[in-house]
């Protein structure tokens, strides 16, 4: 992964953002668990719940608490 400018979390957000963006990740699509993002990126835990929080603040993504967050449905987004 290129090393960018910025927070962690915002970088971790970025990639996911352009991952949902790009149809990699469609609508109702299992993200990977906070636990999975710590490794893939080699940050704390509470760096990858901040980034999933700022997408869920986006309205790019739901959380169900016990099953994880999911890309949401494109009537569910927020106009961005």
């Amino acid at each position: 992964m290129p090393r960018e400018q910025g927070a962690p979390y915002k970088r971790i957000a970025a990639a996911l953002r352009e991952r949902i963006a790009s149809g990699e990740l469609g609508p109702g699509e299992q993200l990977r668990s906070a636990t999975q993002l710590c490794q893939d990126y080699s940050v704390s835990r509470n760096t990858a719940l901040r980034a999933l929080a700022l997408l869920r603040e986006e309205g790019l993504i739901t959380t169900e608490q016990g099953w994880g967050s999911f890309v949401a449905q494109p009537s569910n987004r927020a106009e961005t």
